[in-house]
């Protein structure tokens, strides 16, 4: 055998070694979503290659070979140490506090990552579990290499790691096509370089036999990069069906906590007592304590569970208007409970370790009796009132409930909305017909309650009532018209300042207030019954301010109507549009014809029949609120123009001008079965997700009878594809 043979063979022994431990932190490193990247770099890398170096370095030494397991785990933990724990160790030598550390790694972080907003805080009790996963999935490949006789089998701990990390959050499909690609490299090379090694150590084989081997695997290598770029780009991101996150929160003690919804009239009778302070904010109309939206008939509770509040909590993907990072600093004297003043898009907190209700924006800080001093940073939406006035209702917000109606008060609901279908401008409408047919309640002697009880008394009665009367009262009139809304409890804004520049926030700033969830902008608050306007606080630039601006510029009562249904675009009419509504680029066809032509015939038709398939198999609602959305699609690609404030009966009086009178029906249907599936509150059985899925079926059927001309167009346009504006 020549020298460059005998070089060579202990470095191609090495191969599956180096990539069996570069599999292991490349598993680790897909927890990216959780922890963010640089977090988990160093973490990770240096484990690694401390395992990696004892690793090489024991091979081939058959007296350190039964060790080499024990040394690899000790190099490992070593290194998390000198990286992860150092604040417990002294000078570098790991110390008590350092092994409990790494027992709590194993028994505590991983279920600690799961309770809170990702991305989590870097800190070593929530990462820890990360960089030891990575070390024992290294030792126990290289162990598996070198006893087992399929060597694919020493990649199943990394694969492991990779399957847990996507159980912890699934990675959106570019991401995930070229992870998993990676990880096939790192597969196959394992295999090929395994094998050509055995053979080197049975006889001599020319130097250059492996390159060509491994040069093999390019060819399909590439073709599967470009298949799995090509679908991450045409197939459309979706939440997973299952995640380990689902279920968990951070547990909270069981203790009687007073709701601050009941604390309304009794802070009113103490108007002058300080609450907390906030300095450098400035075009701040309101702070919410807590959010409360679910409602059945007595109580008011909040829906939502809490988790710990990580390093940053990203915008709600619901808001599509452009945001802006505010910032206050916030000391709070004691609001009487565990909550803090915070906003409806909190982005971080610093000073202080609080939970968070995601979806709410609530603030919790347990045992504590609200005081606190903490610095807030918070998303505020930036928009003009045009596009607030033109904004339609979330179609995909929960309606909520209102246990059950006591009588007059559906009719009283109608009444006030004018019959108007659920829309923005009926939101405003609704919030203008409390402000002219009640009265804010002063001085001493306050009404108090919430329930049905004295909802009825105040709303068909007394007509007096508190901001806890006006908000309550709301939030059930416009859950009746099919309006998403929620009731918030804080305080609103002063407008004078202290002379050290500070605001203070009193009693006698406590508002509850509805808030309605608007299409692309999120929720929205309302002031019902004027007490913030009276304060001037609603003067600002929040979006308080901004709806009580698009409120005053609401038409005269006898002026009010729906926004109208779009009007019919014949999809198989022949125009002088040049097929405008295709927008196939021609020019384009020109350059390359064969790819694009090939591309969108086959790329449109195959992404329309995966989206249904996806939206067939939502959990819960999801799936019959999956089927309107796949008969507005469908209408759209027809030619039916979809307005924001239009419902699924809209839908049917717009198809009404391309389709039949059967499957006008069959769309009616559908939605009487949405309707049945957001006010019931209960999650929809089998049977009925068959119907809506049925009703899509009917209607595509009474689709293709317009003839295949008209079927191939709509077929082929894109329209339908892309979200409605």
């Amino acid at each position: 055998m020549e020298r460059g043979d005998q070089v060579r063979m202990p470095a191609l022994r090495a191969v599956p070694t180096v990539c069996l431990v570069l599999a292991a932190a490349m598993a680790g490193m897909l927890f990216a979503p959780v922890f963010g990247v640089p977090a988990l770099l160093l973490a990770i890398a240096v484990p690694a290659a401390a395992v990696l170096l004892v690793a090489l370095l024991s091979d081939g030494r058959k007296a350190v070979r039964d060790w080499r397991a024990l040394l690899a785990v000790l190099a490992g933990l070593l290194a998390v140490t000198e990286t992860v724990l150092w604040s417990t160790t002294t000078a570098g030598l790991p110390t008590v506090r350092t092994v409990r550390a790494l027992a709590a790694g194993v028994t505590d972080s991983w279920q600690l990552a799961l309770q809170s907003t990702w991305p989590a805080r870097p800190d070593p009790a929530l990462l820890l579990f990360v960089p030891l996963l990575v070390v024992f999935a290294a030792v126990l490949g290289v162990e598996l290499l070198d006893r087992a006789r399929d060597p694919l089998v020493a990649l199943l701990p990394s694969f492991a790691v990779v399957l847990l990390s996507q159980l912890y959050a699934a990675l959106p499909p570019r991401p995930g096509a070229v992870a998993a690609l990676g990880y096939a490299t790192i597969a196959g090379t394992v295999l090929v370089a395994s094998r050509t090694g055995r053979e080197d150590e049975r006889r001599p084989v020319p130097q250059r036999r492996v390159l060509p081997t491994l040069a093999g695997l390019a060819p399909p290598m590439a073709l599967a990069v470009l298949g799995a770029l090509l679908a991450g780009a045409l197939l459309p991101a979706a939440p997973a069906r299952y995640s380990l996150r689902q279920g968990q929160g951070a547990p909270l003690a069981e203790a009687g906590i007073t709701s601050p919804l009941d604390e309304i009239a009794g802070r009113l009778t103490h108007p002058g007592t300080a609450v907390f302070r906030v300095g450098n904010a400035t075009d701040v109309d309101r702070w919410s304590l807590v959010v409360l939206d679910e409602f059945d008939g007595v109580n008011w509770t909040p829906g939502e569970r809490y988790r710990r509040l990580g390093a940053e909590l990203r915008p709600s993907p619901a808001v599509t208007v452009p945001l802006r990072s505010r910032t206050a600093t916030i000391d709070a004297a004691g609001t009487g409970g565990p909550w803090l003043p915070s906003q409806t898009l909190p982005a971080e907190v610093q000073g202080i370790d609080p939970l968070v209700a995601e979806g709410h924006g609530t603030l919790l800080l347990p045992g504590s009796d609200g005081t606190a001093r903490y610095e807030l940073r918070w998303w505020q939406p930036q928009l003009d009132t045009e596009t607030l006035a033109d904004a339609g209702i979330d179609p995909l917000a929960p309606l909520g409930g209102v246990g059950v109606v006591p009588p007059g008060v559906a009719e009283l609901a109608g009444q006030a909305v004018r019959g108007m279908r659920p829309s923005f401008q009926t939101a405003l409408v609704l919030e203008d017909f409390f402000r002219k047919n009640y009265r804010l309640a002063v001085g001493q002697n306050l009404p108090t309650g919430h329930a049905w009880p004295q909802l009825t008394d105040f709303l068909l009665h007394g007509k007096r009532g508190t901001s806890e009367q006006f908000a309550a009262a709301y939030v059930a009139l416009a859950r009746m018209r099919g309006i998403p809304a929620r009731l918030t409890v804080g305080f609103r804004a002063p407008t004078q300042r202290d002379p050290d520049g500070w605001y203070t926030v009193r009693n006698g700033d406590v508002l509850a207030w509805p808030e309605v969830a608007v299409q692309g902008i999120g929720w929205v608050p309302l002031d019902p019954g004027g007490a913030a306007s009276e304060s001037g606080t609603t003067n600002g630039g929040g979006l308080a301010a901004l709806a009580e601006r698009v409120r005053a510029q609401l038409p005269a009562p006898e002026d009010l109507r729906d926004p109208p249904v779009s009007s019919r675009h014949r999809a198989g009419d022949e125009g002088s549009d040049g097929g405008r509504g295709s927008y196939v680029p021609w020019a384009a066809l020109v350059v390359v014809p064969v790819a694009l032509l090939v591309g969108w015939s086959l790329g449109v038709p195959a992404i329309w029949s995966v989206r249904s398939w996806r939206r067939r198999r939502r959990p819960g609602a999801g799936a019959v609120v999956g089927a309107w959305e796949e008969v507005r699609d469908r209408l759209r690609a027809y030619g039916v123009v979809v307005s924001p404030g239009m419902t699924i009966r809209d839908l049917g009086t717009g198809a009404a001008a391309v389709t039949d009178r059967a499957t006008v029906a069959e769309i009616r249907k559908l939605g009487s079965l949405v309707d049945q599936t957001l006010w019931s509150g209960t999650v929809p059985g089998e049977q009925r997700t068959a119907q809506a899925w049925a009703a899509v079926r009917a209607v595509r059927r009474g689709l293709a009878r317009r003839g295949w001309r008209v079927r191939l167009r709509a077929l082929f346009d894109p329209r339908g594809l892309l979200p409605p504006r």
